[in-house]
């Protein structure tokens, strides 16, 4: 059940530090920030947080669909509050929609959907990783300054926990990466050894055995030489 007890900034700073990476992954962290700045940043009725890869960016987590459609009318439109945001790595503040000018139709939006005011701060990430964090208030001039500067210090922590989290999981598929290969790498060694022991070939014999033999059923080595180790394990315990 979720807690939306308003949350002391010292101690949602303080949770955002205690995060246990080996406990969750990146899809746990966002969403703990975006809980934790939805209860802790005073007028905040929605939270997303924006992510900004090679590929474009996304809505990682989001607190209501008004945020979510929000953010995908800047990605659609290629330009917003929030994109602005990642790309500069600073915080932009809209605290009346009906006066918007920087960005008309996007506040036009935001008023139809029932958000009058909204703030999004810019979260480096990673050196190819950037992001926003977005908070989407019903009524205009609702986050004013103490709600900016909290929100702020609330992206600094933020950022910490994420570049932490995005790092841990990057490190960690690499090691996954890195144990399959290995053990794509053993099993097309036992494969050799069946045939260079069947055949009485070499092992550069045995490895061009088991290439042609990929080529020819249109499979990946491994699971050519992974059948092979199969079918002579097979045949010994039957």
């Amino acid at each position: 059940m979720t807690d939306d007890r308003p949350a002391d900034p010292a101690e949602a700073f303080a949770e955002l530090g205690r995060i246990k990476l080996a406990e969750t992954d990146l899809e746990g962290v966002l969403n703990r920030i975006a809980v934790l700045a939805q209860r802790t940043i005073p007028g905040a009725a929605e939270v997303s947080v924006t992510l900004v890869r090679n590929v474009g960016a996304h809505t990682a987590v989001f607190t209501g669909e008004s945020a979510l459609g929000l953010d995908e009318s800047q990605y659609k439109a290629g330009y917003g509050p929030c994109l602005d945001a990642a790309a500069t790595a600073t915080t932009f503040s809209l605290p009346d929609m009906a006066e918007e000018s920087r960005w008309p139709e996007f506040a036009r939006r935001a008023a139809d959907a029932g958000i009058h005011s909204s703030l999004s701060v810019g979260l480096p990430v990673h050196t190819d990783v950037t992001g926003a964090l977005n908070i989407y208030a019903t009524e205009a001039r609702a986050l004013d300054e103490e709600a900016i500067e909290l929100a702020q210090a609330f992206s600094g922590y933020a950022a910490v926990a994420l570049a932490n989290a995005h790092l841990y999981d990057t490190n960690a598929s690499l090691a996954q990466h890195l144990q399959a290969a290995m053990q794509s790498r053993a099993v097309i060694e036992q494969a050799k050894g069946i045939l260079m022991g069947g055949r009485r070939c070499s092992a550069e014999e045995a490895f061009m055995i088991l290439t042609k033999l990929s080529q020819d059923t249109n499979r990946k080595l491994r699971d050519v030489a992974a059948a092979l180790v199969d079918s002579v394990q097979n045949s010994k315990s039957s």
